[in-house]
C-alpha cells in the first residue's frame, strides 16, 4: 500500500511533543526539508515554524494556498469540520482514554480492578460450564488414513 500522508500545504498534523503537545495544526508552508510554517487557529497554536520530527501527520487536509493568512486557515478549517472529524477518529479516542486513565485516582483504579475481577469471574464460570458440557459428550472417533 503506497504512502498517502505527505507533508504538503494544508495537511493537518498532530503535535507530538513540545510546547503545543496534543494540539492540531495545519501546515501553511514548507520552509526546508526539516521545518514547516504551521498555524492552529482553532486549537490555540500561533503561527510559527515547527520541526517535522515534532509532527504526526493526520489523514485530514484542508484546501488553502501557500502562506495563507490565519483567517483563511480558520475558514477552511471550519468548512472542513476538522475538529469534529478528528474527535471521531480512533486515534483521538485512544488519546482521550489515555488521558482519562492518567487522571484516575487511587480509589478509581481500585474500583476498576474490582470490576475487572468480577467480569473475569463471570467469564471463567461460563467457560467452565462449556468445558464441562464438552467433556460429557462422547469423544469423536479418530479418522483412519486410507492406505493405497
Amino acid at each position: 500500500m503506497p504512502y498517502e500522508r505527505f507533508v504538503e500545504i494544508g495537511r493537518v498534523a498532530y503535535v507530538a511533543h513540545g510546547d503545543d503537545k496534543g494540539k492540531l495544526i495545519a501546515i501553511v508552508d514548507v520552509i526546508d526539508q526539516n521545518r514547516a510554517l504551521v498555524d492552529g487557529p482553532c486549537s490555540g497554536v500561533n503561527r510559527k515554524d515547527m520541526n517535522f520530527k515534532a509532527l504526526h501527520l493526520t489523514q485530514f487536509k484542508i484546501k488553502i494556498g501557500p502562506s495563507a493568512r490565519t483567517s483563511t486557515v480558520r475558514k477552511a478549517w471550519e468548512k472542513e469540520e476538522v475538529n469534529k472529524k478528528w474527535s471521531e477518529t480512533t486515534w483521538a479516542k485512544k488519546l482521550a482514554n489515555a488521558e482519562k486513565r492518567a487522571n484516575l485516582t487511587d480509589f478509581d483504579r481500585f474500583k476498576l480492578m474490582k470490576a475487572k475481577q468480577s467480569r473475569n469471574r463471570l467469564i471463567n464460570i461460563e467457560f467452565g460450564k462449556l468445558r464441562k458440557a464438552a467433556r460429557k459428550q462422547p469423544a469423536k472417533p479418530k479418522r483412519m488414513r486410507k492406505r493405497k
